[in-house]
């Protein structure tokens, strides 16, 4: 594949590959059908999973033989599905052929079986009654009812069949249609001849929605499941879905809404420019969505398409070029002219790759099976009766463009829907469809608002000082056509480069960097700008609620108020605890990857940073090694030779072990394939996969071949895999290997600028371990629930980059925790600590033998004479809860490895010597308490150290 799975698709992709083969083997032995049932939430990466499971059939893997003469067809119930589909394995699948695709056609296609080494496309239309390859004459020899019967019939040991039911096209009648052409290659069809297909792999996103599509079917059902938590967890997927609509009785809503839709492009413009520029991406240059209205009579939509553009014009102040406004409508593939643009048609399908497009026009066909992650923001002109259709064009706008959760700016990690004709209780009917769509389990937040009532407040380390924002170097800004910066090539704005061709380095040093400050950053709009609407205009258009061009223009002439000046320098202190190593966990319920695949990425990442630039070769050189004394312990033993017969004669037995090394004794897999190794070559390369596919083999070959035999290190590779005991030996080197470089190195990670590099990092400790360590960092800008009744603070970390001050509803006894604090001589800030925020500091404690994360309420800053600042982390806690035992310990370990923190408190309610209640505070930093802490073995334990080394201040 020429893209690299997520841990949970690695994981779906070997449980399906195994599964797939226990069918096939079934199959044979009892000729009953089999049924894989595959299904996985939106955003789970489906059909790049099935990809990845065609290549392994095809090319084999490291458990499993090739089988190139495989034939697989691909069902679904739209030729636009199978379209995309196909498109998607023609570029990611980077093992097959070109042409291996077919897409089987009404026209050309008759064939008495389907060939060998193919996938082939079909779509239910196409098996109608009405379709030419459901019937004889006019030519046709065979219709494509007796092609599949005769290919069930003579190649029934290497057919699959793909159903996708996980992407429906199809609405009402139609859709009950194709479903029941489905169900026809599942329990066979007396009227078209055909037999249930001996291998069936079905894609669905809920189980529910498969169990109606296999309901009456005599076939053996093996299910592989991947989890909404799965998919949430690897970052694929954004944050928060946010649904705006307009208040209650609000009139003309709907250019209002594409207003305030177009404010928020045009901010996710502002905020991807920045981020790019300073993490050295590619620019992401996000889409703007418009969902219009069907046509009357002949026309071509009811939605006034010059008034839409108009209004987006005006709002982010440019007018368009061609090619960056395009449609998607079915009626025509043609252009059509909005207010003299040239708006081209563009097939869904490839929009996601064009990054010239900035607004998409469409009515109904994005909202199935179509990936564009770089759509950002939408505003649908549909009804509220239309709630299905918008729940499903949602499933298609959570992806994260960049495949990643954004750190440093948390503002890019949602989605933006707007509708104006829905209102609070018909967006909970969207809610409730995508829900209903989803299994009642979605990977992402949804949240509905208001226009003014917002559900989030974006606070940030930097407050702005002035109206006037200072230039990045190279920085092209949506003003930058404004007629003040002298003249540009008429090619400039347009210049966007794709990602292959910006490789950024990962290094980041500036010689080597192809962003520059030469490199000119995209702009959201075209080169002409907007004139200003005049006074007349403004009066005429009753639609606009929100200030014009005109107003904006007038507002921005007077200066605006300055932020009062900041208590303390923000920036300086999100700096230092950003590099101060301080510790953060992950904890998850079970371990992704092995520890050989995690020490190889380890290592990998180490050398091209430049941290360790030999840690690669280094791990290669001592694997290498152990096959060589593995291979000299034979020798010695006087069994080498006898066992290279074996291998030579192809009788070895060889062991199969799953993703951790364990054994599977599954014996009709294993005659599945390995009963078909018959030559060196072949099980040399599966060797080379077992040792993680680094090159192991080839390592040792180039030390330690013989060249008068020079295929005999080949065996020796061979025979160290094929060892129990040797492969139980790597995984042990591997795991304490691993432990090794990232205590090593994970101070150094944390000085990193690039954020890709220490997301990779992060990414390699969290599937190596279910608990892992991670160097805290915090973001620059995040997004926080909006609360309402809160209390005003100029000394949280994090504020309103407007107002300078930050919202916080805290409880009575936080409250009051942040008020002692307050008061002490050498306090600076505090930072509310978000309970499982991306960001947030996590510290694992153990209870009932299960560890379990816990995210303490409150990170304190205060100043320190010799390092400038000390971080302290507070927790106030109830001591009736059952956990108090688990979190002290839990706090006294995380004080152990993190020496440099200033205190970690337990903090509880307790009577002072006048019996006036107070806050007790129990300090893990001291190393009598934190060992007292440690050893004690219930909670009357522990209230006795809070009697005894607790402190009120």
């Amino acid at each position: 594949m020429r893209v690299e799975l997520f841990p949970f698709q690695k994981r779906a992709l070997a449980d399906i590959r195994m599964k797939t083969a226990e069918a096939m083997g079934s199959y044979h032995r009892t000729h009953t059908p089999q049924v894989i049932s595959f299904t996985a939430p939106t955003g789970a990466g489906k059909t790049i999973i099935m990809a990845s499971l065609i290549e392994s059939i095809f090319f084999g893997d490291e458990s499993y033989a090739e089988q190139q003469n495989a034939i697989v067809i691909w069902l679904s119930d739209s030729p636009q599905l199978n379209e995309q589909s196909k498109l998607k394995i023609d570029s990611k699948a980077d093992k097959i052929r070109l042409g291996q695709c077919v897409t089987v056609s009404e026209d050309s296609f008759d064939k008495e079986m389907f060939e060998d080494g193919h996938i082939y496309f079909l779509n239910t239309q196409k098996l109608s009654k009405t379709s030419n390859l459901t019937k004889n004459g006019d030519g046709r020899t065979y219709t494509i009812w007796q092609t599949i019967a005769n290919t069930v019939r003579e190649k029934s040991d290497r057919l699959y069949f793909i159903i996708d039911e996980a992407h429906r096209g199809m609405q009402g009648r139609e859709a009950g249609r194709a479903t029941t052409i489905m169900q026809k290659f599942l329990k066979g069809s007396m009227d078209d001849k055909i037999p249930p297909m001996p291998v069936v792999i079905g894609m669905s996103a809920t189980t529910q929605r498969f169990n109606m599509l296999v309901e009456g079917t005599s076939s053996t059902i093996h299910k592989s499941v991947v989890t909404a938590d799965e998919v949430r967890a690897s970052s694929l997927l954004k944050d928060r879905i946010v649904i705006a609509y307009p208040e209650e009785g609000a009139a003309n809503n709907d250019m209002a809404i594409l207003q305030a839709a177009a404010d928020d492009w045009k901010e996710k413009w502002e905020h991807w420019t920045q981020y790019c520029y300073e993490q050295h991406y590619a620019y992401v240059n996000p889409v703007l969505v418009i969902q219009v209205l069907n046509g009357r009579g002949n026309k071509l939509t009811d939605t006034n398409l010059e008034d839409c553009l108009s209004k987006v014009e005006e709002r982010i102040g440019y007018r368009f070029e061609n090619g960056q406004v395009v449609h998607t409508f079915g009626q025509t593939n043609s252009s059509i002219q909005v207010s003299g643009l040239e708006v081209k048609y563009v097939e869904p399908s490839r929009i996601s790759d064009d990054r010239n497009i900035r607004v998409v026009f469409f009515k109904e066909n994005l909202s199935t099976g179509w990936d564009c992650p770089r759509a950002e923001t939408m505003v649908s002109f549909r009804h509220a009766n239309d709630a299905t259709y918008i729940a499903q064009l949602l499933g298609r706008m959570v992806r994260t463009p960049m495949q990643m959760h954004i750190q440093v700016d948390d503002v890019l990690n949602d989605v933006h829907l707007y509708l104006p004709y829905f209102n609070e209780d018909t967006v909970k009917d969207v809610v409730e469809a995508l829900q209903s769509a989803e299994g009642g389990d979605i990977p992402t937040d949804i949240y509905g608002e208001s226009l003014t009532g917002k559900k989030f407040d974006t606070l940030t380390v930097k407050p702005r000082k002035k109206k006037e924002e200072i230039p990045v170097p190279g920085q092209m800004t949506l003003d930058v056509f404004d007629g003040n910066q002298g003249e540009l090539s008429p090619d400039f704005t347009t210049q966007v480069p794709h990602v292959e061709d910006r490789p950024a380095d990962i290094s980041g040093t500036p010689e080597n960097n192809p962003v520059s400050t030469m490199t000119p950053m995209p702009t959201i709009g075209g080169q002409e700008k907007v004139e200003p609407i005049t006074q007349e205009d403004a009066a005429q258009d009753e639609t606009n609620p929100k200030p014009t061009v005109a107003e904006t223009s007038k507002a921005e002439e007077t200066p605006a108020p300055e932020v009062p000046e900041d208590l303390f320098d923000r920036e300086a202190v999100m700096k230092f605890i950003n590099d101060a190593g301080l510790l953060t966990y992950n904890v998850r319920a079970v371990r992704i990857s092995n520890y050989l695949s995690s020490l190889f990425k380890m290592a990998h990442l180490l050398t091209m940073s430049g941290l360790h630039r030999e840690a690669i070769r280094e791990v290669q050189s001592e694997i290498a090694e152990m096959i060589h004394d593995y291979i000299e312990g034979l020798k010695n033993a006087g069994t080498y030779d006898e066992l290279t017969l074996q291998v030579k004669q192809f009788k070895l037995a060889t062991q199969i072990f799953d993703a951790f090394g364990e054994t599977i004794d599954n014996y009709s897999v294993h005659n599945l394939f390995t009963t078909t190794d018959t030559d060196v070559d072949r099980q040399f390369r599966v060797a080379e996969v077992k040792l993680g596919n680094e090159g192991i083999g080839m390592v040792y070959g180039k030390k330690y071949m013989d060249e008068s035999n020079p295929n005999q290190f080949k065996i020796d590779v061979i025979l160290f895999v094929a060892d129990e005991e040797c492969i139980n030996s790597l995984n042990n080197y591997a795991k304490v290997r691993f432990h090794g470089l990232n205590d090593d190195y994970r101070r150094y990670i944390a000085t990193v600028d690039l954020e890709k590099i220490r997301r990779q990092y992060d990414s390699i400790v969290s599937d190596g371990d279910i608990v892992s360590k991670h160097n805290f960092r915090l973001p620059e800008t995040i997004q926080i629930p909006h609360e309402a009744g809160g209390k005003e603070y100029r000394n949280h970390l994090f504020v309103d980059p407007v107002t300078g001050v930050a919202i916080m509803k805290l409880n009575t006894w936080e409250m009051e925790v942040i008020e002692e604090e307050e008061k002490q001589n050498d306090f600076v800030c505090w930072i509310r600590n978000p309970s499982r925020g991306s960001w947030a500091l996590c510290i694992p404690y153990e209870i009932d033998n299960e560890f379990k994360p816990t995210f303490p309420d409150f990170i304190v800053v205060r100043q320190d004479d010799v390092l400038g600042y000390v971080i302290d982390i507070l927790e106030p806690h109830n001591s009736e809860f059952k956990d108090n035992l688990g979190k002290a310990k839990g706090f006294a370990e995380y004080a152990r490895q993190n020496p440099g923190v200033g205190r970690i408190q337990l903090i509880r309610m307790g009577k002072d010597t006048a019996g006036k209640n107070r806050f007790k505070r129990l300090d893990m930093s001291k190393s009598a308490t934190r060992d007292k802490v440690s050893h004690a073995m219930t909670n009357d334990e522990l209230d006795h150290i809070f009697d005894t080394e607790g402190f009120f201040m």
